[in-house]
């Protein structure tokens, strides 16, 4: 006899489920990309965790398999073409061809950040071409990489992570980073357009969540909220940061049938940031 409850897990299943996917999430050893990385695995799909940090690349890979998925860490460098190939080519032994490729490599650098003690005129050009490497470029040869297999294949979802400080009105302070991120907003859509939905491409838009990288600009010190995270709290409708595991969710839409005609979406998560007026 079919339960109401077998009929609802069939049914997520169904529109939800992974199990027909390869995965790679570039940039899975970090916070959010680590969580995605395991949302799609316990959906279902084989998932390759690419990154430098193997301690955390083979932690995020144990959480998968400890919940009967399976997963690999590949290490490789996301600013480097050959890496990344030789990377596609080791996922493709253990998984077989690549059907989604998250692009969560990024970042922001003190170098590049407008202060007090650092205007913007004042930024080196060493500091503003690493922190468009690390952003930018990253997720443009990812795309480089991955997309053709997939069209070669006929199918396949690409979900780049996207940032606040890309909108129309970018943030104080982080000019590289937004103009960086911007750029990877026009890469999706871009891409959305030219892959014309046989491989789908779209991005997840974080709001404010507490990284290794950002932590120094929304804390001081002893753990309060700085000025600056203050004011993003007070802004931010929910009132609060968001929790990592909060992203988990879009990447396995986007990955999944359920978004089957979703392509250049830009998926806002950031508890109404954007949304808030006076």
């Amino acid at each position: 006899m079919t339960t109401r409850d077998n009929r609802s897990n069939e049914f997520l299943d169904e529109v939800f489920g992974l199990r027909e996917e390869v995965a790679v999430v570039g940039g899975g050893t970090g916070i959010l990309g680590g969580v995605i990385a395991e949302y799609l695995g316990k959906a279902g799909a084989k998932v390759a965790v690419l990154g430098r940090n193997q301690e955390e690349g083979q932690r995020r890979v144990k959480v998968i398999t400890d919940s009967g998925g399976e997963a690999i860490f590949v290490p490789y460098v996301a600013t480097d073409a050959e890496s990344i190939a030789q990377a596609h080519a080791q996922v493709r032994d253990a998984f077989g061809a690549v059907t989604v490729a998250v692009n969560a490599v990024g970042g922001n650098q003190p170098s590049a950040v407008v202060s007090a003690d650092q205007a913007f005129e004042e930024l080196t050009l060493d500091a503003v071409r690493e922190n468009f490497d690390l952003n930018l470029t990253s997720a443009w040869l990812a795309c480089q990489e991955f997309g053709p297999a997939m069209l070669a294949n006929g199918r396949g979802s690409v979900i780049n992570i996207g940032s606040m400080a890309g909108g129309e009105r970018p943030l104080s302070r982080v000019p590289v980073y937004a103009i960086a991120k911007s750029g990877v907003a026009t890469l999706t859509y871009f891409l959305a357009r030219e892959w014309q939905g046989v491989v789908r491409v779209n991005m997840i838009v974080p709001g404010f969540f507490e990284t290794t990288q950002n932590r120094g600009l929304l804390r001081n010190p002893d753990g309060s909220l700085s000025e600056r995270g203050e004011q993003i709290v007070a802004h931010t409708p929910m009132g609060r940061f968001g929790e990592p595991d909060e992203v988990g969710g879009a990447a396995v839409y986007l990955a999944s049938k359920a978004s089957a005609f979703t392509t250049g979406l830009a998926f806002v998560i950031d508890g109404g940031f954007s949304v808030q007026s006076i």
